[in-house]
């Protein structure tokens, strides 16, 4: 039976957990999720958890931060003045929002903190600083 390899374009489904139990992503009730191994289009801890794998093959990967969302940067946070937001926008802590880079980008922020003239963005992952564990199982494997 084939192992995964490198260049594999892989399926599989998935279970994402933080070290205490909580669940933040799940492919249960959809399609497994499909990337090409070692191309960077998922986080480089389950990247590397995936060669060498057969299909049906189950697997517990512990993710420590460095290798997920990377850590809490400071400097992705940053207040702004009150009135450089949108009076017709309700803030309240955890509002998640959509910034413009200055090339143009989207960039998702969430508001972190609030007081009468500033509002604190934190344009961090929301995983960024959080150690991860992945409960997966490999249904196919389409060899580069």
């Amino acid at each position: 039976m084939a192992e995964v390899k490198a260049g594999d374009t892989v399926h599989l489904h998935y279970t994402g957990t933080l070290l205490d139990g909580t669940t933040f992503d799940s492919s249960e009730g959809r399609d497994p999720l499909q990337f090409v191994v070692g191309s960077g289009q998922i986080i480089p801890g389950l990247d590397v958890a995936i060669p060498g794998m057969k299909v049906g093959d189950k697997k517990v990967v512990k993710i420590a931060a460095d290798d997920a969302y990377g850590q809490v940067n400071p400097e992705m946070r940053q207040a702004v003045p009150r009135e450089g937001i949108p009076a017709e926008i309700q803030l309240e802590v955890g509002l998640q929002l959509q910034m413009q880079t200055p090339d143009g980008q989207a960039m998702p922020v969430t508001v972190v903190e609030l007081d009468e003239a500033t509002v604190t963005l934190d344009a961090n992952h929301p995983l960024a600083g959080k150690d991860l564990q992945f409960d997966i199982e490999l249904v196919k494997i389409d060899a580069a």
